[in-house]
């Protein structure tokens, strides 16, 4: 499985930041077994919004792997190009094993796939979920700065909010970084015939 990384706009490195502090090595994260999993789509600015750019990517990296099972991990403005290029690999044939939108507030979320939303603080995570997002996402508590959740995510506390349970009962409070690592041990464990939750 590929984990494709499609930033906002910002500084590299806070992409830099986030992928080192969530491939450090912890017990039972096997995302960091596999690092080379791991694609992060090229580009700044406008280029984040273009699901040609990012189809153009996944189809120069994974070209004869079009059934390989792909989860995309999108922040901010990023998630714009994201959703389309996800939509759109869908449709020529690809595996898109699930989408995950990082503070991708005021984006419409829509696709034949699990969608999963974190967002950086309970107004974004309510007004977000107006727009789509599936069930199982996120939102920090206390509130943190927009770029915390990609920068940071093992320092954003928050909760686990399952919405096809009561949309108000969160689960037990967790970092991002631990949020995203039990998505993707999830859909890691469902491909090979294991079930999480």
């Amino acid at each position: 499985m590929k984990i494709i990384i499609c930033p906002g706009i910002h500084q590299p490195q806070l992409t830099e930041s986030l992928l080192k502090e969530w491939l450090n090595p912890v017990a039972d994260r096997a995302i960091s077994q596999d690092a080379k999993n791991i694609l992060v789509v090229p580009g700044q600015g406008l280029l984040t919004l273009s699901a040609f750019h990012i189809l153009h990517f996944l189809g120069d990296r994974l070209g004869n792997e079009l059934k390989s099972p792909v989860i995309f991990v999108s922040f901010s403005a990023g998630v714009v190009g994201a959703i389309a290029a996800a939509v759109k690999w869908q449709l020529l044939g690809g595996h898109v094993k699930a989408f995950i939108a990082i503070d991708g507030w005021g984006m419409p979320l829509w696709g034949n796939f699990p969608i999963h939303r974190l967002s950086h603080d309970y107004f974004t995570h309510w007004s977000s979920a107006l727009l789509g997002g599936g069930q199982n996402n996120f939102y920090a508590e206390p509130a943190v700065d927009h770029l915390s959740m990609w920068r940071s995510p093992q320092i954003v506390k928050g909760c686990w909010v399952d919405q096809s349970m009561d949309f108000s009962a969160p689960k037990s409070p967790l970092s991002a970084a631990e949020f995203l690592h039990l998505l993707v041990k999830h859909y890691e464990e469902k491909e090979s015939g294991q079930q999480s939750w």
